[in-house]
């Protein structure tokens, strides 16, 4: 992921979040040298992107998104598996997430690829009518 490339990654973030990262967050990112990926399509259509934050021995995804018209279809397994091998790389021994139990496609997604729920998080997300969601917090040991 590269600057130039925030249009197309705000873009995704606006349509598939109800509380989306802002700018200066994915820039906030990248400018930490955090492991940022952008995947696009043969057209140059971007697909999905993840943003994930080594700690020591552990990696912490941070974002991870697809394209809604591409829900479904894959490509966050595929991010996945890139995430994965980052972290191996970099000789990391599990990932975490954190996931709003509101979002059933994520989680199932998450839970299918081989995270496990670790904890929670009270009140780690805003929601809609100006109260808070809590967090699934999962692992997945590598």
């Amino acid at each position: 992921m590269q600057v130039a490339d925030m249009p197309d990654v705000l873009a995704i973030e606006n349509d598939v979040y109800p509380h989306p990262w802002t700018r200066g967050n994915f820039l906030d990112s990248l400018y930490n040298g955090y492991d940022t990926w952008t995947l696009r399509e043969e057209s140059g259509q971007l697909a999905g992107y993840f943003l994930m934050m080594p700690m020591v021995d552990e990696a912490h995804l941070l974002n991870i998104s697809v394209r809604r018209d591409l829900h479904g279809r894959g490509v966050g397994r595929m991010q996945l598996d890139k995430v994965v091998e980052r972290a191996r790389e970099k000789a990391m021994q599990s990932i975490l997430l954190e996931v709003r139990p509101s979002n059933q496609r994520a989680l199932a997604v998450y839970q299918r690829y081989g995270f496990v729920e670790i904890g929670r998080r009270k009140g780690y997300y805003p929601a809609a009518d100006g109260t808070r969601e809590d967090a699934i917090v999962m692992r997945f040991p590598l």
